[in-house]
């Protein structure tokens, strides 16, 4: 969910679209596109119990879990049969760079991308809030959603639900708890029609979500509705700003100006002695003793991107850099088109020869068009499309291999990877929400407040709708006519059900103290949160048994 750029909000109930994503629902056809994979199943290694009788196993099978560029079961059970712990902790470790790299690149390339393209289109801080900038926010939601739907293996669908789902009830109920409970005493008072359209298209989407889980199918018709939810939403929230005078002013530049950095921005600074991107440890005295040892770290992580995404800024301009990530953003989309799609050694050259060329010409023409000194004035619209579309393509990369590790390790410890998604994506996901937003409610006074809150919920609405939405969109476009079948989880419509009473809690205790925020409101939600956490939790252990 979320990286620097919390929107505004909207919401008012939409019964039209419901009724009408019934009728759709009520065509469907039957199909398979969504079913959990039986055959080969990587749960049939719980039937091994050492290493090299699961490494046996597993090459003598198709891949059952790896949809990345890495087989991680593979790698764990062929490679760390002396050194368990060993394997482990550094699947571990990797995890936690994916989390990095997935929030970094979301942050600093994608956000800044959309960000721009905002100014460029001349939109208004409210549109841009809930379209561009909430895409930039939702964008390791979007891509986990998208790879979990869409990826290779379509059995990992549930990770992306209950990763979405997950979020938005962290991100409802703890962060809004926590803000709660930090502002008490400031008795901070929240708009009252802001809060009520927020809430009331939450619920909304949460129904239309539950719909389509009890239904257990959707084809490419219903999708589209579900999908176009959100421009409903969007619509509300502009005629909101338009003619209810709502303010928007605030929406988009407080908040990029809060929270336009990394997501570990308090610990981690930039700085331009070194490179624009580099990532420096600072102590309290300023000394950058550890510049040397951090450079050493981030630059396998950095460079890659650095070198295949455009960046036109003012403040990270270079033009060796910009003419080679334009050289070489061809060459990667190249080599992941023949990795995605098999293609024979000579279709293969064929690709790479087409992408070298393109790259070459490309950076020829950027090399005689830019200068030295300062990013291009003219052109802008191609460099910035290109900075989109490898940004959101090493969004997609970063996010394949978070969803195949966290599948891998599901099976590894024997936990189911739906409640992986619920939690670890989710928290990892939502962590750039409740340091931001959490940071702006107690900092910038109760305007700052007021937004925190906001995009609280207009961040959930567009993870459901549009992020779930546009994954179902591309299932069902795969297999028009037929619809996508997804099975019941009733754990999920339970989650749901947890997630709108906090819904219902907020709006009751927020209407009878008069709109204000309270300890009472917000330790209600944590405990709303922890309750539902806990029952999952229960039930896959019971499983497990």
């Amino acid at each position: 969910m979320g990286y620097p750029f919390s929107s505004t909000r909207s919401g008012h109930s939409t019964i039209t679209f419901l009724i009408l994503l019934c009728l759709l629902f009520t065509t469907s056809v039957d199909s398979s596109a969504l079913k959990p994979k039986s055959d080969h199943d990587c749960s049939a290694l719980n039937h091994f119990h050492d290493y090299k009788a699961k490494c046996y196993y597993l090459k003598s099978i198709d891949p059952c879990a790896s949809q990345g560029f890495i087989d991680y079961l593979s790698l764990l059970y062929c490679n760390f049969d002396g050194f368990p712990v060993l394997g482990q902790s550094l699947l571990f470790l990797w995890l936690l760079v994916l989390f990095y790299v997935l929030g970094h690149t979301a942050s600093e390339y994608f956000c800044s991308s959309l960000e721009s393209l905002s100014k460029l289109l001349n939109l208004s801080p409210t549109v841009a809030g809930v379209t561009l900038l909430s895409l930039g926010n939702g964008a390791p939601d979007l891509f986990a959603s998208l790879v979990s739907f869409m990826g290779e293996s379509k059995g990992t669908y549930d990770v992306g639900l209950n990763t979405v789902v997950g979020g938005s009830s962290f991100v409802t109920c703890v962060v809004v708890g926590i803000i709660s409970v930090s502002l008490h005493r400031r008795r901070v008072k929240i708009e009252r029609s802001a809060f009520i359209r927020d809430v009331c298209f939450f619920c909304a989407a949460v129904g239309s979500l539950a719909l389509v889980l009890v239904y257990g199918k959707i084809n490419l018709w219903g999708a589209l509705g579900f999908c176009s939810l959100y421009a409903v939403y969007v619509v509300f929230v502009y005629l909101s700003w338009r003619f209810g005078g709502e303010s928007g002013e605030f929406d988009v530049e407080s908040v990029h100006k809060r929270g336009g950095g990394t997501l570990s921005e308090p610990i981690l600074e930039q700085r331009d002695d070194l490179d624009e991107d580099v990532v420096v440890v600072v102590d309290d005295d300023g000394r950058c003793y550890w510049k040397l040892v951090v450079w050493v770290i981030t630059l396998p992580l950095y460079l890659p991107r650095r070198l295949t995404i455009p960046v036109v800024s003012e403040e990270r301009w270079s033009k060796p850099i910009a003419v080679a990530s334009v050289t070489f953003a061809p060459v990667l989309l190249s080599f992941l088109w023949n990795w995605k799609r098999k293609p024979t050694n000579f279709e293969a050259s064929i690709v790479y020869l087409t992408g070298c060329l393109v790259g070459i010409v490309l950076g020829f023409i950027a090399g005689a068009t830019t200068k030295k000194s300062n990013p291009p004035k003219k052109w802008l619209l191609p460099w910035l499309a290109g900075g989109f579309v490898m940004s959101m393509t090493w969004s997609y990369i970063s996010a394949q291999e978070l969803v195949a590790l966290l599948t891998s390790l599901g099976y590894i410890f024997g936990v189911s990877p739906s409640i992986l998604g619920l939690t670890v994506l989710a928290w990892g996901n939502s962590i750039g929400d409740l340091i931001t937003n959490v940071t702006m409610a107690l900092h910038d006074g109760d305007e700052g407040a007021q937004v925190a809150v906001s995009g609280c919920y207009a961040g959930p609405i567009f993870n459901t709708l549009f992020a779930l939405g546009v994954s179902l969109v591309g299932c069902a476009w795969e297999i028009y006519p037929s619809s996508i079948v997804i099975k019941t989880d009733y754990r999920v419509l339970e989650s749901l059900g947890f997630l709108v009473i906090g819904l219902v809690w907020s709006f009751l205790v927020l209407f009878s103290n008069r709109m204000r925020l309270g300890a009472v409101m917000g330790i209600g939600l944590l405990v709303i949160y922890l309750a539902s956490l806990s029952i999952r939790i229960v039930q896959t252990v019971g499983d497990s048994h």
